[in-house]
């Protein structure tokens, strides 16, 4: 039986769903580590099953370097006004603005598949995945323009 001070502490630390923090901890014999990992796989699957659902809200998000002279535009979409207004998903949204204005990717594809600036051990991509099973709802990168002088 895993001990609910371990599963709280656990959907502290991921924002997953007590249950699905429980049924982790349970199939990993209450390794922290083996249910992290466990979260991680499924939310990939996750990701993928939500991947065709259309995204009709979401926001706009802005970033400008403290130097003024590089800027970023960002379209994230979700399928709700419930997840845009949401602050992990506007945090996101910044999140990735500052990354794009630090990586000059060239198009949302090359975005996704860079490593992710705050977490080099995850790409672009993975981050936005954690995000979609903690939601549960798709979330995609719209467009996006970064300026700079």
């Amino acid at each position: 039986m895993i001990a609910s001070q371990q599963i709280k502490k656990l959907r502290d630390q991921t924002g997953i769903s007590m249950m699905s923090c429980k049924n982790a901890l349970e199939e990993a014999g209450g390794d922290v580590e083996k249910a992290l990992a466990l979260l991680a796989a499924r939310g990939v699957k996750v990701a993928e099953a939500k991947s065709e659902r259309i995204t009709k809200a979401g926001i706009i998000e802005s970033y400008i370097h403290p130097n003024k002279q590089i800027g970023v535009l960002l379209e994230l979409r979700s399928e709700t006004d419930f997840t845009a207004k949401n602050q992990e998903f506007q945090v996101l949204a910044h999140d990735i603005c500052m990354h794009i204005a630090a990586s000059f990717p060239q198009d949302v594809t090359e975005l996704l598949g860079q490593p992710y600036i705050k977490n080099s051990s995850i790409t672009v991509a993975d981050y936005i995945k954690g995000l979609i099973q903690k939601f549960g709802e798709n979330i995609e990168i719209g467009n996006f323009k970064r300026f700079n002088i």
